[in-house]
């Protein structure tokens, strides 16, 4: 992966901070920051992070890796020092876990994104990058998806990812720091956890696919989601760390395809390039779920050249060949 640079300046003399770079998307840009010859420092404490993605690394004396937790104001004073770039993409993820736990999902999502955005303050840290996501949209019935138009959300993990924007807006506003914030749309791919009870769609289907056991469809498999490859994401990532458009910073940008497909597609997808036979069961919706989700993403083509290179078929075959 990542045979194609994603900037056009030179990354060696960059000091790079990655939260979650022991978690799915973080190690994919750590891969891509180190190979391009960038510093890498990683922080995460493998609440959902998993040592193997960075076990990968450990022996490229441009990677450097602190365990430590984000909740914790010396941890991160110590992960900012020295450091460039904050790419900020630690959080507990999970609708139905926020629901059950919302306390947990504030302290790490709320509490955690703030004490790391103070101690990049005072570390002198001007570029920061940060991971929303497509559930801030909530209840608002349009699509596409634009960024400024938004509802009331639906679950405690949209209100942490909403709050993380407020918040970058006022450390923007009052700091002078150049922020950027990504509204993922249901990332997958390689090194993505098939396994827990609150395991993304894709890898627990490829999973439970390759064991002919019968996934569970929450409703009727008519729920859409705009499916969006990791490397697009990680694409994403590059071009916001390293963009020169002074209209850029301060913004949020929805990180997506543009195109959406259900969980029966989604389900048939897998199931053919599998060779599968398995038929579904249908469950009952999912609390705090969006039923339908479609990306407009003409502003991050707009502002930060954002183009992404990987359809969700193409992205498909590429993970089921890595699990």
């Amino acid at each position: 992966m990542y045979s194609t640079p994603y900037h056009t300046t030179d990354l060696s003399n960059q000091k790079i901070l990655i939260t979650g770079g022991a978690g799915f998307i973080g190690s994919h840009l750590v891969e891509y920051l180190l190979k391009y010859g960038a510093i890498v420092r990683v922080i995460d404490n493998f609440i959902t992070g998993r040592r193997e993605n960075i076990d990968l690394f450990k022996n490229n004396p441009r990677f450097e890796f602190i365990e430590g937790d984000i909740c914790n104001k010396a941890d991160c004073d110590r992960a900012c020092d020295g450091i460039n770039v904050l790419l900020h993409q630690a959080a507990l993820g999970s609708v139905p876990r926020s629901i059950k736990d919302p306390v947990a999902t504030n302290r790490i999502n709320v509490d955690g994104f703030l004490t790391i955005m103070v101690a990049a303050r005072d570390a002198g840290i001007q570029r920061v990058v940060y991971a929303s996501s497509s559930s801030v949209y909530g209840d608002h019935p349009g699509l596409p998806k634009v960024e400024d138009k938004i509802g009331k959300q639906l679950s405690p993990y949209a209100v942490s990812k909403y709050t993380n924007e407020l918040y970058a807006h006022v450390f923007g506003l009052n700091y002078g720091m150049k922020i950027i914030g990504l509204r993922y749309f249901n990332i997958f791919g390689p090194r993505q956890d098939p396994n827990g009870q609150y395991a993304a769609v894709i890898p627990k289907w490829i999973d439970m696919l390759k064991k002919n056991e019968r996934p569970i469809i929450n409703g009727d498999g008519s729920n859409t989601r705009d499916f969006t490859f990791v490397e697009n994401a990680v694409q994403a990532n590059i071009k916001a760390m390293t963009t020169e458009n002074e209209n850029a910073f301060g913004q949020i940008y929805n990180i997506a395809c543009g195109y959406q497909f259900s969980l029966m597609d989604l389900f048939n997808g897998l199931k053919e390039i599998l060779g599968s036979s398995v038929m579904p069961v249908h469950g009952s919706s999912r609390e705090g779920d969006i039923a339908q989700s479609l990306a407009d993403i003409n502003k991050a083509k707009k502002l930060l050249g954002y183009d992404p290179a990987f359809a969700f078929k193409d992205g498909l075959k590429i993970t089921v060949t890595q699990y």
